[in-house]
């Protein structure tokens, strides 16, 4: 939407008398153009949009400072989107102006000969400088969405612009690279090889073939702006209605590896807990400022054997211009080709038999420490350095053994006499003996607990990378003593705990687990390697004397079954939770519908969840879905996950093959979560009975919504009472329609008339046709 400078001057004088921002101080231009007095950065005036969205003018930032900017000017807070010299402040004398060439001028004082601070030089005689409704300013053939500062707006193109910090610091490169770079050409993240085009109004970004979402997508009305920040992520906030701006999508998740957070030679540390990053030293170094560390003692590299190496497992120091790539045979390879440097500052090494080795060298730069690294960086330090790495993780496994040193007295100078020799040979010989076989012993039964993994890695090495093995001490402590108790399921008690490290976890004790150590261990790996979205994820385990744990990612929300079922009436004394709204219940079925597309046909091992409910699908903050309790169908004792025949997974939720003699397929889990796609839409257990005139006996919920959906064509009767309210048929039929014609195909009795699970993610996004699918039965009482 554009404004024209022609617009009617009494239909301006009376939005001016109507609009609540209006100072009677303050004046409001519609236009500025050649016949326009010129305009001091001192005077109280702005130009709106049409519907005054924004504003700009001259902005006070401090005394005798101003920015000549567009800002919201519907909304409490300034939020500043653009400005003409974000960089160089101008003083109380500026002045912008339209010479009568048709130059667009901005000066730091009136005189026509002084330097054009505008960002290009304009010539147009015959334009006005005006400000669209969209938060454009243009004059003549110049506007602000092809000059962008430090932000993107609604419909602003993407393509072939660029973007700066606004401490300029950070860049993103939308013309060619579609990379984020710090000072200027240090990249550090970039959006994939399909480019960025253009951030849309209902919280979608498109790209070229493909398209992502914004957590608040389609929710009308709301106010976007896509920003890089002075920390160098680039973020899209949301205008919420508490009048503040939320954070609804993020392109570097983990802030550690942004280039610049922390200074030379210091690790960045981020806490998942508060979002907050922290730099510290390695061991051998010690604060120098805030963010960077100095060593303590200085290292002597014109000797190779004046120093040693300290291993710090998780921890990074890629992406760095000054390093050197090799192809190690192994690890004392990688070790040499360093010390045989002079300016080798240490190297990375990863531990999978491909000889992946980095030297870093001349500085550390860009440090971050985090358990998704695959590799352990192995710092090089003075012999003299008495300081000991704490950045350890399973490599502490490797130490099986202790070295004992045994000394004997001397005998007396006296005792020469053949038969005290003997004796004294005689004991020696008897505590190496004994010695040895304790030794052997000790070395057979550790022998024994890794011999899984010594097979695969080699004799000689243990992995450092994958899960974290937790003794159970270490659990106990950090669950004090397992005392706050979170949830129960059918693999066992869920408790909440927090690490040494501040993660907050939560902690599954299984039962009836089969297997030993090594086949637990193998299991847990392949489980630990699933990452996704929607996926809880799983940072360590504890397998000891007969003890299985598994510890999780803390999801603080709970399962989507308390927010659905929730029993105690509003503002009662018992907790009553927030009732979701429809967009969140549609970006709630459509997240766990990827998630489980993702175990059925893009893992490496193929998983099937066999427990599908509401219980096991926790919602973050922000309402994110995170699917709980996958892969761990293969962990438990046959007899265990057994009842009434062959049937497994929960009463309710079971699809008809598991009481018959049919195959299991993916099909069984894509039943399930129709059933609970509709107890989304309902807010209701499926197995409760409705108002129906059939008998609760021979009650079947899907039969009888698609009853009330497709026959009686009353959706409303379905509809969760708690919001049914807040239904729009215009906003919200396209959802609900979708979201109940794909739980009428998931639930049909045949395993091969329900669609494959990234079939089912596709009908709910509305990519694919979704035809009026046939009515289900009751199973067992469907024929053959």
């Amino acid at each position: 939407m554009s404004f024209h400078p022609s617009s009617s001057s009494s239909l301006l004088f009376f939005f001016f008398l109507l609009n609540p921002f209006f100072s009677s101080s303050q004046k409001i231009l519609s236009s500025f153009n050649s016949k326009s007095p010129p305009w001091k950065s001192t005077q109280n005036q702005i130009l709106l949009s049409p519907n005054s969205t924004f504003a700009a003018g001259f902005l006070q930032s401090s005394q005798n400072s101003f920015n000549f900017s567009i800002w919201y000017y519907k909304i409490p807070i300034k939020t500043v989107v653009w400005s003409a010299n974000p960089n160089s402040p101008l003083n109380s004398s500026a002045t912008l102006f339209i010479s009568s060439s048709g130059e667009l001028k901005l000066t730091l004082n009136s005189s026509s000969s002084a330097p054009n601070l505008w960002p290009s030089t304009i010539l147009n005689t015959s334009s006005v400088l005006f400000l669209q409704e969209d938060g454009n300013l243009v004059y003549g053939n110049w506007n602000s969405f092809l000059n962008p500062t430090d932000t993107y707006l609604p419909t602003q193109n993407i393509t072939g612009t660029n973007l700066t910090s606004g401490n300029g610091k950070f860049q993103f490169d939308g013309s060619n690279s579609n990379t984020l770079f710090y000072n200027g050409n240090d990249s550090y993240f970039t959006f994939s090889q399909n480019a960025l085009q253009r951030l849309e109004e209902t919280g979608e970004v498109t790209r070229v073939n493909e398209r992502f979402l914004s957590s608040d997508f389609g929710e009308k009305g709301k106010l976007r702006r896509m920003k890089l920040d002075d920390d160098g992520n680039m973020r899209i906030y949301s205008f919420d209605q508490s009048s503040n701006w939320t954070v609804v999508w993020q392109a570097v998740n983990q802030l550690c590896t942004i280039h610049g957070t922390c200074g030379t030679n210091s690790i960045c540390m981020y806490d998942t807990s508060t979002t907050q990053t922290s730099c510290v030293c390695p061991p051998g170094f010690r604060k120098d400022t805030s963010k960077s560390c100095v060593r303590k003692i200085p290292l002597m590299t014109t000797n190779s054997k004046a120093s040693k190496y300290l291993s710090l497992d998780f921890v990074s120091f890629t992406g760095v211009g000054n390093q050197t790539n090799l192809k190690a045979s192994n690890f004392s390879s990688c070790q040499k080709h360093c010390s045989d440097k002079n300016d080798c500052l240490g190297f990375l090494f990863k531990y999978d038999g491909t000889g992946y080795c980095v030297l870093v060298l001349e500085k550390l730069l860009y440090g971050y420490w985090s358990p998704g690294t695959e590799f352990v960086m192995y710092l090089r330090v003075d012999n003299r350095e008495n300081d000991i790495s704490n950045f350890t993780g399973m490599s502490s496994l490797m130490e099986t053994s202790c070295p004992v040193r045994i000394s004997l007295p001397f005998p007396p100078e006296e005792s020469k006499t053949t038969t005290r020799n003997i004796v004294i040979i005689s004991m020696i010989f008897a505590a190496e003996l004994i010695s040895g076989v304790f030794f052997f012993w000790a070395f057979l039964k550790k022998y024994i607990k890794y011999r899984d993994m010594a097979r695969t890695f080699g004799l000689e090495v243990m992995p450092t990378i994958g899960p974290k093995r937790f003794s159970f001490s270490e659990i106990k402590n950090a669950t004090n003593d397992f005392n706050d108790k979170i949830g129960r399921g059918g693999f066992g008690d869920v408790y909440k705990g927090k690490l040494s490290d501040g993660r907050v976890v939560a902690v599954k004790c299984l039962k009836n687990v089969k297997g030993g150590d090594a086949e637990f261990w193998a299991e847990v790996t392949i489980i630990a390697r699933m990452h996704h979205l929607n996926l809880v994820r799983l940072w360590g385990f504890c397998a000891e004397k007969g003890r299985r744990i598994l510890i999780y990612e803390y999801v603080p929300n709970g399962s989507l079954g308390e927010f659905l079922f929730q029993k105690a009436p509003i503002g009662s004394p018992d907790g009553q939770k927030p009732i979701l709204d429809w967009n969140i219940r549609y970006r709630i079925a459509l997240g766990v519908a990827r998630a489980i597309a993702y175990l059925h046909e893009e893992c490496l091992e193929w998983v099937l969840h066999c427990d599908i409910k509401p219980e096991n699908i926790l919602l973050g903050d922000d309402f994110c879905p995170k699917v709980s309790d996958f892969g761990l169908a293969k962990l438990k004792k046959k007899e265990e996950m057994m009842t009434m025949s062959r049937f497994r997974g929960t009463p309710g939720y079971v699809a008809p093959e598991w009481t018959k003699a049919d195959p299991i397929t993916p099909k069984a889990d894509v039943y399930s979560f129709g059933l609970v796609l509709l107890e989304i839409v309902s807010g209701s257990r499926n197995f409760e009975h409705h108002n129906s005139k059939v008998e609760s006996d021979q009650f079947f919920f899907p039969a009888w919504a698609f009853d009330k959906v497709f026959k009686d064509m009353n959706v409303d009767d379905i509809l969760d009472p708690r919001i049914k309210q807040s239904y729009d048929s215009r906003a919200h039929f396209d959802l609900v329609n979708r979201m109940v014609k794909t739980a009428m195909w998931c639930i049909q009795d045949r395993p091969d008339a329900r669609p494959s699970m990234g079939k089912v993610a596709k009908m709910l996004e509305g990519t694919v046709e979704i035809i009026e699918p046939r009515k289900p039965t009751i199973f067992f009482l469907s024929e053959e």
